[in-house]
């Protein structure tokens, strides 16, 4: 039998919450990042895909401000994406200075659905679990976020 001295340490020192918590969002990353490099999709272009399937006809501007990046920046992405056959740009028909993002591909497919599938894995435990608590889960996880965010 091991001593406390001999065990190791947590990766996520603190509470057991906060190690659950802070292993979810580890282990999210890792997944994403995974299915990133599958895709060949660096994290930036990978958030736009999403954001862009979430939100059909998205103008380069709703990108960019959901980015938190330049208008140079997100010309650069788009393009990327258009190359990599993930997107398609249409022009405005009322205004052709104007162009409107769509997603080309099915997330829900693979192999891009490697994007979702973890959230669909958290999603459907979640499904599994007592409405009740769930909700309970939910709440306390919405007030250490904004606690810590203060």
């Amino acid at each position: 039998m091991q001593s406390s001295s001999e065990v190791p340490p947590s990766p996520f020192p603190g509470s057991a919450l906060g190690r659950s918590l802070l292993a979810y969002g580890e282990a999210r990353r890792t997944v994403a990042a995974e299915a990133r490099r599958a895709l060949s999709l660096n994290e930036l272009d990978a958030r736009a895909l999403l954001f862009v399937a979430d939100n059909p006809g998205a103008r380069p501007s709703h990108v960019r401000d959901h980015l938190g990046i330049t208008s140079a920046g997100v010309t650069t992405l788009i393009d990327r994406l258009v190359q990599r056959g993930a997107v398609r740009r249409d022009l405005d028909a009322e205004d052709r200075r104007v162009n409107h993002i769509t997603a080309i591909v099915d997330l829900d497919a693979p192999p891009w659905s490697a994007l979702r599938a973890f959230d669909a894995g958290i999603e459907d435990a979640v499904a599994r679990m007592d409405p009740a608590l769930a909700g309970r889960v939910a709440q306390v996880i919405d007030e250490l976020v904004a606690h810590a965010r203060r």
